[in-house]
């Protein structure tokens, strides 16, 4: 649930701390005050859209934080995208500069708009008050009963057959189009890959050819530097007019070593050029084992120059560099080995045959389910309807035959008969505005009885409602309140009595600027917000009755 909500310079908040306690709670004030600003800031950190409007007039940014206490599926979340805490618990916090610039953070952790969004579905559900607005579009139906019944991934892997099934069908489509220019295409990739192919260039054949090649042409001036080399350093090497090094070096520590039998004190001396005579005996040795291997091969000379002309001038042919050819020749083969499938009508026609028969199997079955979740919807709303003052009156999820698509094999229409003995008709035309903001409530309260998610706010759902169906509503959203937490922002005195919390929002002037403000009420303050709510502007003492007695029921 949520426990805490910090708010800091957020459109006209300068800066609020809320704490949040379980069951049912209601957020009231006067209209403008800017009670939905609450709900706006709460969507803000669970990952919603925010710009550099939402940055308080002469603020460098805006910055909500939001604590929950955690369930199982939440916390199993954390940990695998490493955001969990080990005190328990999740911190949410949105910043937005008045740039545009946004930063999201999980327990202090950088995290991305998305991470929050599926995190924060998992936390909060939040039904807007134009939700029933929704409810007229046949999608948002089809998407609802979907939600209610859990078939989103049915739903998912519905729509991955559909678009594999309809990709083969366009491409059996185009190739039929345009069959003469398909086998242009195919003619000239077999001509270059059997170029590619008769080259048979390998991977870093290049580089190493060129290292070769750069060896050989300059044999002569290897073999001659490595033998003056040699000589210099030894005996085994060419004639040379002075001592080799290696000889002056061995004779040298000959010397010194009897000499440090006198004076010990030319020993560090000794170590230091002992191993500088080893490092000269095996490059000695290393020179003579090069020489051993290099020699003058005019033949193999001629071999590797004729390879890197051939690599170099079909690179230049396929406008690629001579290190791309393998790369080139894998690419190649594969677009013709792509166009060689698509190029068998027959071929085509049998997969895109096949992938409608398990796009069609597939549907099928989520058209089952839809239908049994149907009736469950169905019969749970028109009884809802019965307790929202519409007796009588029937709820339908009508499912409409209609041609294969990405969402199945039919289209999802809520019906309603607002009283007895009357047909359903489609929601649109039938329901007035109080009778559609009813029936959006009762599905609202259905669909979360169905979820798992602990905090659930109703953004004014109850709009277009009032009398007894308010208390009604009340009731219902106060029952709701007793397996987890629900905040409510309503205009109803009878909706908000039936709160165990209640918040009061209010703004005024500071230094010219209006600024809002959200208390929790004690007893005293919340008789007189009721009271306000039921008499407007002057609170009688008749109103303040009314307001204790609805608040004792």
């Amino acid at each position: 649930m949520l426990r805490t909500l910090s708010i800091r310079d957020f459109v006209i908040v300068d800066l609020i701390e809320l704490e949040f306690a379980a069951g049912f709670s209601v957020l009231t004030g006067e209209t403008g005050a800017g009670k939905s600003i609450l709900i706006d800031a709460l969507a803000l950190a669970l990952g919603g859209r925010g710009d550099a409007s939402v940055v308080r007039d002469g603020a460098a940014k805006a910055d909500i934080s939001a604590d929950f206490t955690t369930h199982a599926e939440a916390d199993a979340w954390l940990a695998t995208h490493a955001f969990a805490d080990p005190d328990g618990g999740v911190l949410l916090r949105r910043v937005i500069d008045n740039a545009g610039r946004s930063k999201a953070y999980i327990n202090g952790i950088a995290a991305t708009a998305t991470q929050l969004r599926d995190l924060g579905e998992l936390l909060v559900d939040i039904h807007g008050q134009h939700a029933h607005q929704s409810l007229l579009k046949t999608d948002a139906q089809r998407q609802l009963l979907d939600t209610q019944a859990g078939l989103q991934e049915d739903v998912r892997v519905v729509g991955v057959a559909y678009k594999s099934w309809k990709a083969v069908s366009r491409q059996r489509e185009e190739f039929e189009t345009n069959a003469k220019n398909v086998l242009l295409e195919r003619e000239r990739l077999e001509w270059q890959v059997g170029e590619l192919d008769k080259l048979a260039a390998k991977e870093g054949e290049w580089t190493e050819i060129s290292n070769e090649h750069s060896r050989l042409s300059h044999a002569a001036s290897l073999i001659d530097g490595a033998q003056d080399a040699l000589a210099a350093l030894s005996e085994s090497g060419a004639e040379s007019a002075s001592q080799p090094m290696l000889s002056q070096l061995t004779a040298l520590n000959l010397k010194l070593d009897k000499l440090a039998d006198i004076d010990e004190g030319l020993k560090p001396v000794l170590d230091l050029l002992e191993p500088a005579r080893i490092q000269l005996q095996e490059a000695v040795y290393a020179l003579n084992d090069y020489l051993d291997r290099l020699e003058l091969d005019p033949r193999r000379l001629q071999q590797v120059e004729q390879r890197l002309g051939d690599l170099h001038s079909t690179a230049r042919k396929f406008h690629v560099t001579p290190e791309e050819l393998p790369q080139e020749f894998a690419t190649l083969s594969a677009q013709l080995r792509q166009l060689a499938d698509a190029s068998d009508i027959a071929a085509l026609r049998a997969q895109e045959e096949k992938l409608k028969v398990a796009y069609t199997a597939l549907a099928q079955k989520l058209s089952a389910v839809r239908a049994k979740a149907a009736r469950t919807l169905s019969d749970a709303v028109t009884k809802a309807m019965q307790d929202l003052s519409m007796a009588g009156g029937r709820f339908e999820v009508s499912l409409v035959p209609a041609a294969a698509a990405v969402s199945g094999l039919e289209q999802v229409e809520f019906l309603v008969a607002g009283h007895a003995g009357t047909i359903p008709r489609p929601l649109a035309k039938v329901a007035s505005g109080g009778e559609l903001a009813r029936i959006a409530l009762a599905i609202s309260v259905i669909a979360s009885s169905a979820t798992s998610t602990p905090t659930l706010i109703f953004d004014e759902v109850d709009s277009g409602i009032g009398g007894g169906v308010a208390e009604v509503v009340g009731r219902l959203l106060k029952r709701l309140g007793q397996d987890r937490q629900v905040l409510c922002v309503t205009h109803l005195p009878q909706v908000a009595s039936q709160a165990n919390q209640h918040l009061q929002v209010s703004k005024f002037n500071a230094a010219g600027k209006t600024v809002s403000r959200i208390e929790a009420l004690d007893t005293k303050a919340r008789v007189e917000e009721i009271a306000r709510m039921l008499g407007g502007i002057e609170i009688t003492a008749t109103t303040r009755k009314h307001a204790r007695e609805l608040l004792a029921s």
